[in-house]
Formats: structure tokens, sequence, C-alpha cells
């Protein structure tokens, strides 16, 4: 049995401690402290402290803890093992804190700090004085401080004629007259003095393989290291070595230097450099204030940019792939509606996609669509949208740099399809952000030095994906306009919980005055514009949003930058028309507007297109036309162009065709007849833009990390774990069945029990069989027992619950005063 388990039931009060007994220890509060610190430890909650330990020491869950740990952090938990595992087989040892500062060379509150958080991640416990590591980081960090196993271990796996031999060697008794030999040999070759004379006596010609060993890697390759050697026979520095003990074989072409030689030629230093101070984040500074204004400018651009795609994609809208992405002619058209690039329009569609602003529609045939969320997010001022945005990034494990590589099976992925999700992506973006926020307020940190920042940040995720992922965040924070210059700017650094390491999105409240922020720095909302003669409209600034989609109705983008510029033209005229507005209404809207005068041409524009729209009207005989000015019809049966239409009169108004109406609507368009289709009560049919939105997808990703508990939902775990170890821990009496002259069933003594215990507001443990026949336990306070179920308040689950009776398997008292009075 390991020191991270016990067996279920009270602990003696003599026995020595252990794991399970030092987290039962802890205060509500230290192991509410723990649950922020490792939310996975409580998804789902233990069913109490022995099994909270069992979670708390199992591989997949301490390797998670130990990849957000810091450079020192994980020198001072090397130093824990190196120092209290002088064994190597069974729990640590552990060690004092006087000699851990020691062998780290580290004075003051830093260590006490470190050892503090390490604690409060159930990583090291108290064992009265000593610092004891779980056992399972052994098999993590297996050669921690780069030393080798302790010699016991090296020396227990030789055969004896090998300790024999080099018990010989060192003056020592042979056999196993005065115990083990290998124990004997250890003890004796860990003295500091008799170290020294060993090391002497290897002469200095061994010493260089001594220096190649003693900073790590602690192992070399030897040709035939089990080779029989003895002090006597040694024909070199590495048979010395071998014959003294200083070395020992392993295999048959590998040595080791002993953790105890190496710590003592290191002079006892567990490293060569303590890491305990991050590096600098240096780099050029910028004045604040301009990195601010291109920054927002930025955070404007994506706003409006995000705006416009989604307009498009309501109405044009792209088609989904197989695997559920995006194809990369829609790529490269969505690029060019964004005016951007296409690794920079991936970038935007994640987000985007992350937000909830678009899905697919579901459909085997599907088609990419905004959400009913995009009408809610349109609705809000630009401040607000950013963060939205912003908040969606931060959350989504989704890498829009991945998309375009190879997947392990060779084949592309694609923009929002499948095998863009990376586990550590929102830890790592919330790792980049703080670190450009510990710089000072003017400088942008290099590349360099936040890549440096960060390999002593998370030393456990360096690599090339780490690497890469780091420099993408980069880009996407300048990109989405967290960053000016390389400067991380006041309303991003709002945007950062004030949280642990493993707080994985931001609150509301720090959305809130993200926004206010960037509020600030953006200009206020237009309600005018300014009208050219040459067609065009000017917006000298953002315009409030109905305006903007009022005028983007009339007309089309034509450039955007400080100034948004829109053209006038027939199609864009006609477009308005289409969709129900009015000559009169859009000449009014021009006219409240514009700072200038509406210029003639812009009139004559929505006149001519006005006088023109809807005067044809194409009903359905194959097909007709009609029309209230017979000099129209007479002139389109004269326009040789219309030849294949196969026209002919019926009446002055009217004349019909052998084509259908879909087909000779789109004809009468080409020639520039701009005719209407017409009901069949005569009214117009106006082709107004149909609002399609696909269904909002669920947000929740496989990969992603559990959030920090609130504080209510880590009290309520805790009261559901101390109910739990009370259950498995209580001391138990039993209750018979009473005797009687006539028998009674097992059932009938249950029901009297918790009847007697309901009556007298006494908690009682029951054991239960659930509908699938899975045996459990609970503490429950009896209420009522009636019509064969058992009404009582569950303290392991803290609720009301109804039990049937004949499920319950026993009852035991749990002695002591009553529940409740």
């Amino acid at each position: 049995m390991s020191d991270d388990a016990e067996p279920v039931a009270r602990r003696d009060p003599e026995r020595a401690p252990t794991y399970t007994s030092w987290l039962r220890g802890l205060s509500d509060t230290e192991l509410g402290a723990l649950f922020i610190v490792r939310p996975d430890l409580v998804n789902p909650v233990p069913a109490g402290i022995a099994a909270l330990a069992a979670r708390a020491t199992a591989k997949p869950t301490v390797v998670r803890a130990l990849d957000r740990l810091d450079r020192f952090s994980l020198q001072v938990l090397e130093g824990l093992l190196a120092l209290g595992d002088p064994l190597f087989s069974g729990p640590p040892a552990g060690t004092d804190r006087a000699a851990l500062a020691a062998a780290l060379d580290v004075r003051g509150p830093l260590l006490d700090t470190t050892l503090d958080r390490l604690r409060t991640a159930a990583l090291v416990w108290d064992d009265g004085g000593t610092l004891r590591p779980i056992s399972v980081l052994r098999g993590i960090l297996d050669r921690p401080a780069g030393l080798g196993p302790p010699l016991v271990a090296l020396l227990s796996v030789q055969s004896l004629e090998r300790l024999n031999r080099l018990a010989a060697d060192l003056g020592l008794s042979a056999g196993y007259a005065d115990g083990d030999p290998a124990a004997r040999i250890a003890s004796e070759l860990t003295r500091r003095s008799r170290l020294d004379a060993l090391l002497a006596e290897a002469g200095e010609s061994a010493r260089p393989v001594l220096d190649r060993l003693v900073w790590g890697p602690s192992h070399g390759s030897v040709t035939n290291a089990r080779r029989e050697v003895s002090l006597a026979s040694a024909a070199s520095p590495i048979d010395r070595l071998l014959a003294l003990g200083l070395i020992v074989a392993t295999d048959e072409h590998t040595v080791a230097l002993p953790r105890e030689v190496a710590l003592h030629l290191r002079g006892g230093r567990l490293f060569s450099r303590t890491a305990s101070i991050p590096p600098r984040l240096d780099g050029p500074a910028h004045d604040l204030a301009s990195a601010g204004r291109a920054a927002a400018g930025q955070a404007f651009t994506v706003v409006r940019v995000v705006e416009e795609l989604l307009e498009d994609w309501a109405g044009n809208p792209p088609g989904v792939l197989r695997n559920g992405g995006l194809g990369v002619r829609d790529l490269r058209r969505a690029a060019r509606t964004l005016d951007t690039d296409e690794p920079t329009a991936a970038v935007l569609l994640e987000i985007t996609y992350a937000a909830g602003l678009i899905a697919a529609d579901g459909e085997v045939d599907g088609e990419w669509l905004p959400t009913g969320e995009y009408d809610i997010w349109r609705a809000h001022g630009p401040a607000r949208r950013w963060v939205w945005l912003a908040e969606a990034w931060l959350r989504s494990p989704r890498v829009a740099s991945l998309s375009g590589q190879k997947d392990a099976r060779g084949r592309a992925r694609n923009v929002l399809g499948e095998g863009l999700e990376r586990r550590s992506a929102p830890e790592t973006r919330l790792d980049v952000l703080r670190a450009l926020a510990r710089a000072s307020e003017a400088t942008a940190p290099t590349p360099e030095a936040v890549a440096e920042y960060l390999a002593w940040l998370r030393p456990r995720r360096q690599g090339t994906a780490f690497a890469d992922l780091v420099r993408g965040t980069l880009d996407e924070a300048a990109t989405l306009g967290l960053t000016g210059r390389g400067v991380l700017v006041p309303y991003a650094r709002a945007l950062l919980p004030e949280r642990n390491a493993g707080a994985a999105a931001p609150t509301g409240a720090e959305g809130a005055a993200a926004a206010s922020l960037l509020a600030s720095q953006l200009p206020e909302p237009l309600d005018h514009f300014l009208l050219q003669g040459d067609l065009t409209a000017v917006a000298p600034g953002p315009l409030l949003p109905p305006l903007a989609r009022e005028l983007a109705l009339a007309a089309d983008v034509e450039s955007t930058g400080g100034a948004t510029v829109y053209r006038f033209s027939a199609a864009s005229v006609r477009r308005a028309l289409d969709a129900g507005r009015g000559a009169d209404e859009l000449v009014g809207l021009l006219e409240r507007h514009s700072t200038t005068p509406v210029p003639q041409p812009l009139r004559y524009l929505v006149t001519d297109v006005a006088r023109r729209h809807g005067r044809l009207r194409v009903g359905t005989a194959s097909s007709y036309l009609r029309c209230d000015d017979p000099a129209v019809l007479d002139e389109l049966l004269s326009d040789r162009r219309a030849a294949d239409l196969l026209l002919f009169p019926l009446a002055p108004t009217v004349i019909a065709s052998r084509l259908n109406r879909p087909v000779l609507l789109d004809r009468l368009t080409e020639l520039g007849y701009h005719a209407v289709p017409e009901a069949t009560d005569g009214t117009m049919q106006l082709n107004r833009p149909e609002t399609r939105r696909a269904a909002a997808r669920a947000s929740v990703s496989e990969l992603a990390e559990p959030d920090p508990p609130g504080p209510e939902l880590r009290a309520a775990a805790v009261r559901a774990i101390r109910a739990g170890d009370e259950a498995a821990t209580a001391v138990r009496h039993p209750i018979d069945s009473p005797d009687a002259e006539q028998p009674r069933s097992p059932v009938a003594a249950t029901t009297a029990a918790l009847a007697a215990a309901a009556a007298e507001g006494r908690r009682v443990w029951i054991g239960y069989l659930d509908t699938e026949g899975i045996a459990g336990s609970s503490i429950v306070e009896p209420a009522k027992v009636d019509g064969g179920f058992l009404t009582a308040y569950d303290t392991t689950r803290a609720a009301v619950r109804r039990f049937a009776v004949h499920r319950i398997t026993g009852v035991a008292s749990l002695g002591g005063e009553p529940a409740s009075s």
C-alpha cells in the first residue's frame, strides 16, 4: 500500500500519516483552493477523501498539473524528489525545508511561496516538519535535477559476486552476514569523507569522465559495461571508477553516476543555475497613446469587416464540405470580401465561428450561414461587439494556423473543419497576453523575449508545435486589435482574468471594463455623410448601425479606411426598390442625413430607375406582361432584341409570351426593362432579401479544459466530499432484526429502523442498490417512511431524495446526537 491511499475505515491515531489523512486534515478553504488550481479533481465530484486522493495522484491529472508549473516550481519539486527519495522504492521519505533551501541555494520568501503553491496543488504534502512529494512523481520526473538513481537502487540489481568484489575493494565484509550488502556498500559510499578518499584514489585521469556525467545526463555509453573488474585489475580510468563504485553498470553498454556521488561532485547543489527569476521581457518602447489608437482602429476594422462578410454570406452563403469545413475557393472569396489575405481571413472566420455567429445549416448539402446570435451581436455597439469576438478567441481551442496543413492521414485541414483543435490553445493565449502584460505599458516585447519567458513559465510544453502556437497567438492578437505596434493596450489588459493559470476565459465584469475602455478610443457613430457629384457618398467615420444598413442597401461600398466611400448605381438603387423602398423614401433619407445638398445627377438616377421599376408586371398565362402605358408595350413589341420572347398583343395594355415567368423576368432584366412579378390579385411581388439563419451550434468542445469552479460549486463539492468521507469512515453499529415469536423479514426490520430514526431525528447510514443493481451508500436524515418509500435528506448529495425501501440493503446507526431537533 502506498502513501497515496489508505483503507476505507477510520484512521488509527497512532498510525503513520498518509497523503489521504493529510488531505482529510485540510480545511474547507484549503480544499476549495485545491479545486481552483486543479478543477479536473471535481469533474465529477469524488465520493469522498479517499476517492479524491486517488484522483489527485492519478498520472493524467498530475501531468496536467505539472504542465502548468514554471521552471522554478519544477526545480523545487525535482529537488524534493532528489533529496527525499534515497531508496527509490516505497513512498518518498521527504526532506526538510532547510536542506532543500541549501541545495537550491535560494533564501527568503520566494521558496516559501513556491512551496505553498505546490502544497495548494496537492503535489507536496506535510508530514510533520518533512516535505514529501507524491509517489507518482517518481515515474514522471524520473531523473530529477538531471541526477541518476540512488546508489542503493543501482547496487540492488547487481549480482552477489559483483557486490562481494566491490565490498572487498572497499574493505567491507562480503555476503549477507552483516546485512544487505547493497545497503551496506551504499551507506559507506555516501559518507562525505569516504567519497573524497575514493575520488582521490580514482585519480585525475578519471575526472573528465565524472565531469561529463555530473550535471547530466547521468548515463553514458561504455563498451562491455558489465566487465569483471577489481581495483587490482583496473587498467583504465573507467575500470577504476567501476571498481570503486563511483559509477555503476546498468546494462551491457551503459553506466550511471549514482545520485549521491553526483550531488557530492556538485558541492551539494541541485542545479548549476536556479531559475528563480523569470527572464526579462525586453523590446522597443512606443508611445502608448499612438499604440492604443492603432489597436483601436484595428479592432473597429475587425468588427466592420466581420459584419460585411456575414451580410454577404446571408445572401450568398458558401457550401459546407463533407468534412464540415470551408472550401479553398470560398476562403479566397471571403478574403476578397474582407479585403485581406487568406491566413488573416482564416483567423477571422475561426473567431467568428467560435463566437457562435456562423454555423452550418445542418442539411446534407449544407451552407455556412449567420446564426440568430449574429442579430443579437449586431445590435450592440462596436466596442461590445469586439469584446464578444475577443472573449470567444480566448476561449476557443481552435487554431486557425493549422488550416492548410496535413493531418495524420495525409488529408488537408480546412478552415472551419476538423482537426484544428488544440487543448492547450486557450491557456497558451492567456499566457502570451499575460507575458505582454508583464512588460511595461509602453514596451513591445520581441517575439524572442516572449518565447524565452514562456520557456521559463511552461518548460514542459516546449517544442515545435508550442513555438508555432505562440507565434500564431502574437499574430492573431495583432489581427484582432489586442496589441498595437506590439504593445498590449489597456483595454486588452482589462480582458485578462485575474485568476490562476487554469482560468479559461474572462468574466462578464472584465468584458464590460474592456468594452468601456475601448469605447473611449473609438469615434462616436455619425448620423450624417457627404454626398458628392460623382454619385458617391463619403462617411467620415462609423455610421449609426441603422443608417449604415440603409445606405449599404442603396449603394455599394467602394473603399474603406478612415472614411468609407459608397457608390450609387442603377443596380444599387434598384436593389433598394426591390427591398420595398420608394423613390421619395430614398431621396428623403439622403436629404435628412447628407451634410451637402443632394446632387442633381443622383436625384435623376433615383427618379429614372424608379420610373422604370415595376412599370412592367409579369403574370402567368404561360406568362403575360401588363403595363398602364401602352407606349412601353409598343416599344417592347418593336424591339428586335426581344424577338426570342415570342410576344404577341392581347390588349393595348397586355401582351403575352410563350416563355414561362422566371425565364421572361430574367430576359427582360437583361434587356433593361426591369419588370417585376405580379400576384393573382394584380399587386406587385417585390423581391425583398430573404433573412436566412442557421441554428446556433453547441459551443462545448471535447478538448476544452474544465473551468475553475465558482465559490458556490466549490462549497457544495467540499460538503459532498466531507459527507461521503464521513459515510465511508464512520464507526457502524448494524441493527439486527428483533427476535419475535413470529418471524419478520429484513425489509420489515429495515422499515422499523428507518421509522425510528425519522421519529428521533437521527442520521443513519444505508446501503442501497440503484435501478441498475449498482451498490452504493449514503448518510441520510430520514423524514418519512410511507408507501414503501423512504423520504430523506441525503447529506452526501445535499438533496432530498426518495429511496425504495426494498432496495435498501442495510441500515447502520451512526451514534451521537440527533441530526436535528
